[in-house]
């Protein structure tokens, strides 16, 4: 399972509302396994009501319709809401921590890379670096393909979570 989907590949971002129950993360996750869905990205933690908790599961779009997609998913008991977020609709971000070979000749490019991107060193050894960004996954696979040359001794992404983009239209028209 990568963290992020190739971008030749089609894939569909969905936020799936689900009580905050042992196991159930298990089910739904069987769930694709036994249908052969591919998975590319998974994240899951409880919402600001603790009694609920919001899986936000990256499908690979050729392994299975959306629609079929959503009706295995609606039929788990512990499932109560489920949405597609579409990428020009919602807000997505992912955390990635880097660690990459950072010599005494590239550190200071490396450092400046880092900045460039408004990614944090987290944490700084003999010869390696340990770079954090969150970010649209898109920059990620950025700063991780820069990084690339100077030699990446370890990389760690969390998967994609995303919302809904706010409404900003006005909530009521101005009184005149």
């Amino acid at each position: 399972m990568s963290a992020t989907a190739p971008a030749t590949q089609q894939h569909h971002v969905l936020s799936v509302l689900v009580e905050n129950k042992a196991g159930v993360l298990s089910r739904v996750t069987n769930l694709f396994a036994r249908r052969g869905y591919n998975i590319f990205s998974l994240a899951v933690a409880p919402t600001d009501d603790d009694r609920f908790s919001r899986i936000t599961v990256v499908v690979d779009a050729e392994s299975a319709p959306l629609e079929q997609i959503v009706k295995q998913l609606n039929k788990l008991i512990n499932v109560l809401k489920i949405s597609e977020l579409d990428p020009q609709d919602s807000v997505e971000r992912e955390l990635m921590l880097v660690t990459v070979k950072a010599t005494t000749e590239t550190r200071s490019q490396l450092v400046e890379l880092a900045g460039i991107f408004e990614a944090r060193i987290v944490d700084v050894g003999h010869d390696e670096l340990t770079i954090s960004l969150d970010e649209e996954p898109a920059r990620l696979d950025d700063l991780e393909d820069l990084l690339r040359p100077h030699g990446i001794v370890a990389v760690q992404r969390t998967g994609r979570v995303a919302l809904p983009k706010l409404d900003r239209a006005p909530a009521h028209a101005p009184h005149r």
